[in-house]
């Protein structure tokens, strides 16, 4: 799993980063709120930490700003504060959690298990990126009309839908679908990728996969 740590402490910073590679995270660190809200929209990570006092913008500020932009990673957000109106905002600002500086190293991990497992959990019925929708239940495709999609199909198209304009890679997707198939290997993420292009052009879609064999990939507007 892929963390984005936001900490403008630079010895925490390190610590925290060391603890969580070691703990089997690949971790992104940046030191500045901006830095935090243009990696989070770039990039896709499976949770985020996000301290609240930082330099150019505040944890709470670039939080609003990707909950904005339809970015629901989970988010855990660090304060050295004690008020209780610091928590009640970063609350409604969208972060899922919270935790007070000091704060053990075991429980910061035990945080990102539960909410990056809460999140695997959660599946939304239905998914929509430009006129597209995806009906994850029925396992629909449909725009200007509709298609059929098969399991493996549904996942590939629910990824790139919640990653909207973000660069996959050929290894995240493969990990990310393919994960529980031993005799599979990376050449059917663009077998797969083909297959979804078809369909989405057979639907008159607005939105594209770009990208070629073997690289990265993206879900955008045409």
């Amino acid at each position: 799993m892929k963390v984005l740590l936001a900490e403008d402490e630079k010895d925490m910073s390190s610590a925290l980063t060391a603890i969580l590679q070691h703990s089997g995270y690949e971790v992104d660190s940046v030191y500045d709120g901006r830095a935090a809200m243009e990696y989070a929209l770039k990039n896709v990570y499976d949770c985020l930490i996000f301290d609240i006092m930082m330099p150019k913008m505040d944890g709470i500020e670039a939080l609003k700003i990707i909950r904005q932009k339809g970015n629901f990673t989970p988010v855990i957000m660090l304060t050295a504060k004690s008020e209780i109106d610091d928590r009640i905002t970063g609350l409604d600002a969208g972060a899922d959690d919270y935790l007070m500086k000091p704060f053990s190293v075991g429980e910061l991990l035990a945080r990102i298990r539960s909410l990056t497992r809460r999140n695997t959990q959660f599946s939304p019925l239905t998914l929509s990126a430009g006129s597209v929708q995806l009906n994850i239940e029925e396992q629909n495709l449909s725009c200007q009309n509709s298609i059929s999609l098969n399991h493996k199909e549904t996942k590939l198209m629910k990824l790139f839908m919640t990653n909207m304009d973000k660069s996959l890679s050929t290894n995240h997707i493969f990990s990310t679908i393919w994960s529980d198939e031993t005799d599979a290997d990376e050449n059917i993420v663009w077998i797969y990728i083909s297959y979804l292009r078809e369909k989405l052009e057979s639907i008159n879609a607005d939105i594209q996969i770009i990208g070629q064999k073997g690289q990265d990939f993206l879900l955008t507007n045409k």
